[in-house]
């Protein structure tokens, strides 16, 4: 069974820089598909971002340009890299995993079958 474990959240100031980590434990890393979702206080769960076993990626409109995934299998691990933050990006982030190949991975996330608990982002002056 695939564990996931979020790290990396914190307090940041707008125009400032994150970057979330979600390290997987528990089966091959290197045959999943990692999403990152994120939910803010009384809206619904957002896709933000995945990144398939070949490295292609995907984005919602609302991050592309400042959001970056990026994973190393070495270290069965999946990054956001979060710059030039935003009020509206403060949430509790997700991580979550789909087993087996796509070609085109889709943040949606009914699809993903694993889910950590989450890292709390806060953006804040």
């Amino acid at each position: 069974q695939l564990q996931l474990v979020e790290s990396g959240g914190g307090l940041v100031q707008p125009g400032g820089s994150l970057r979330l980590s979600c390290e997987a434990s528990g089966d091959t890393f290197m045959y999943y598909t990692i999403g990152w979702f994120r939910q803010a206080p009384g809206k619904e769960r957002e896709g933000v971002s995945c990144i398939t076993q070949n490295d292609g990626t995907a984005y919602a409109d609302s991050v592309t340009g400042r959001f970056t995934i990026s994973r190393d299998n070495h270290k069965n691990t999946v990054y956001l890299q979060i710059n030039n933050l935003k009020h509206e990006d403060k949430a509790v982030y997700y991580c979550a995993a789909q087993h087996g190949y796509v070609k085109l991975c889709e943040i949606v996330a009914g699809t993903y079958d694993h889910w950590g608990q989450g890292t709390q982002v806060t953006v804040s002056s």
